[in-house]
């Protein structure tokens, strides 16, 4: 394990409240927390909550300023609470270990029987850090530019309307196509195996640093989902201006509509995610156990 990561004394807790297993699993963890003399931190939204009789002693996340205060993030749910935490961290820095409470996840990789294992694990540095690229993008319209930050992808698609759009991407100021489809994935590494993996995209390794673009049915089909270095800057507009709104979602979590004079920046972002990693995770064996990968059929 890496010499370079410190011993914590404070952690906060996020978590999906709308999971009975995460009530359930509260009232251990706070005792833990206890046992090793570390100071939790609660979010707002768990504090609204709480169940009578819960009585232990922590800390409130009121803002996003105070995870600079945590030491890391326990962040228990599934792949959408890893990428609410995520988002709420941004670029403080702050690691996040992901404990699985759902069905299919990726990034939420410790299950529940494992938890106290990895969190011993953790308390005493035996852990290293992964580094998740992130993708930034910048939106330009009459009302001045947007920003939005993406762990998993941005998604630019026809919204409501049942016509294919029209895309044109840029890189580095090069035309690359214009894209007739339902819509467009651009996707991190870490994205490879959310939607852009459903549409027909490439599983990119989380440590790599790329940009995945699929298109979503495209018209031709030698439209083919492209990896791109992420060192690209991506240009996206709509030359077709009879469409009148066109869905932008960020991480499947965040979005809005926009018009088809408006213009899409995308780049990688000046920050990282560290998520915790431990020297015995298997990638491969991921893949395996959550998408089945190499089975043929029931056994």
């Amino acid at each position: 394990m890496s010499n370079k990561v410190r011993k914590p004394k404070s952690f906060g807790i996020w978590g999906n409240t709308d999971k009975p297993r995460f009530w359930e699993l509260l009232d251990s963890i706070m005792i833990w927390a206890a046992e090793n003399n570390l100071k939790p931190f609660l979010t707002t939204r768990i504090l609204n909550q709480l169940p009578d009789g819960f009585d232990y002693e922590y800390q409130t996340i009121d803002s996003a300023e105070d995870f600079y205060q945590t030491d890391f993030l326990l962040a228990l749910g599934g792949d959408g609470t890893m990428l609410s935490a995520a988002r709420a961290v941004a670029h403080r820095k702050t690691p996040i270990l992901g404990i699985h409470l759902g069905q299919l996840g990726f990034m939420a990789e410790v299950t529940v029987d494992k938890m106290f294992d990895r969190l011993k694990m953790v308390i005493s540095g035996q852990y290293s850090l992964q580094r998740r690229m992130v993708l930034k993008a910048e939106i330009i319209n009459g009302n001045g530019p947007t920003v939005f930050y993406a762990l998993n992808d941005f998604v630019i698609d026809r919204g409501r309307s049942q016509r294919i759009i029209t895309m044109r991407l840029l890189s580095n100021d090069h035309f690359v196509s214009d894209y007739k489809a339902d819509g467009l994935i651009i996707a991190t590494p870490t994205g490879s195996t959310a939607y852009s993996l459903s549409v027909g995209g490439p599983i990119v390794m989380p440590k790599l640093k790329a940009i995945v673009v699929s298109p979503i049915s495209p018209h031709t089909l030698s439209l083919r989902p492209i990896v791109l270095p992420d060192d690209r800057s991506l240009e996206l507009s709509f030359p077709d201006e009879e469409v009148e709104k066109i869905a932008f979602a960020v991480d499947g979590q965040v979005s809005e509509y926009l018009k088809p004079k408006d213009k899409i920046y995308i780049q990688r972002a000046p920050f990282e995610i560290r998520m915790i990693d431990f020297e015995d995770s298997n990638y491969f064996q991921t893949l395996r156990r959550k998408m089945g990968w190499g089975k043929r059929g029931e056994t």
